[in-house]
């Protein structure tokens, strides 16, 4: 028996990643699991067939959330193959870590409509359906990003900050329906991406987190079953940061081993 046994669940930008995580996670625990795609298609039915092969149910559905259109259509698609909807992981998104001087406009679209639009009008749609079961849960995928400053990353911290300030709003709203609405913080969890950051290696990450260690998208999985599950009935509007103490550690800082005075 899983927390999760007869639960449908919706995971956006599940090919990869802390999305993938979260999406084999879920299956772990009984959901029945449509896990969305942009890009990584290969990776998105791999986790479908690695969670068939544990005797789950999943199905990998691709579709381009920039566009409200596309938005509802993955939800709709979504419900229609699990047979309804009662969990919704809204984790698509983008990070473009740019310059403020220097950053263009089409690359501040691209974030606002990927990070922050798609997570408002797939939970609008995802509503709908949860309606119809007369309870949910939706979960937004924010980042320490969105509660504290780091250069290079003013535009995609706004629509980090914008996924917390949605959540809290709409987890007031949706309490009378009996719609549960929360938010994790990831911090530096180690995915395909950050060895492409020049100087990036597993020994630095760990060095830089005060647990002393990066953490991985497993990380993220567990907390999510629990902030989606029965489990946590009395928690709504709530963010919670996955970060290795990441995110509660005083700013000022200095290199390992050194005194501060």
């Amino acid at each position: 028996m899983g927390r999760l046994d007869g639960k449908r669940a919706l995971v956006t930008g599940a090919g990869m990643g802390i999305g993938r995580g979260i999406a084999l996670a879920l299956a772990a625990e009984g959901a029945a699991v449509a896990l969305h795609y942009a890009h990584s298609r290969e990776g998105a039915e791999a986790a479908v067939e690695e969670i068939r092969r544990n005797g789950g149910q999943a199905v990998a559905l691709g579709g381009d959330l920039r566009s409200v259109a596309e938005c509802r259509r993955v939800v709709d698609e979504a419900a229609a193959a699990l047979g309804g909807l009662d969990i919704l992981v809204n984790n698509s998104g983008v990070t473009r870590a740019r310059s403020f001087l220097d950053f263009p406009e089409e690359v501040y679209e691209e974030l606002f409509d990927l990070n922050m639009r798609a997570t408002f009008f797939c939970a609008q749609q995802a509503v709908r359906h949860m309606l119809e079961r007369g309870s949910g849960a939706i979960l937004n995928i924010t980042s320490i990003h969105g509660a504290a400053g780091f250069p290079r990353h003013a535009a995609y911290a706004a629509t980090k900050g914008a996924i917390i300030a949605f959540t809290r709003s709409l987890a007031i709203e949706l309490a009378p329906l009996r719609i549960r609405v929360n938010a994790i913080g990831p911090g530096l969890i180690e995915v395909p991406r950050y060895f492409q950051i020049p100087g990036y290696a597993t020994e630095r990450g760990n060095q830089m987190v005060p647990w002393g260690r990066v953490g991985r998208p497993e990380d993220v999985g567990k907390a999510a079953v629990f902030l989606v599950s029965d489990d946590a009935d009395f928690i709504t509007g709530q963010v919670l940061f996955v970060d290795g103490g990441t995110q509660a550690r005083m700013g000022l800082w200095w290199e390992q081993g050194e005194t501060p005075q």
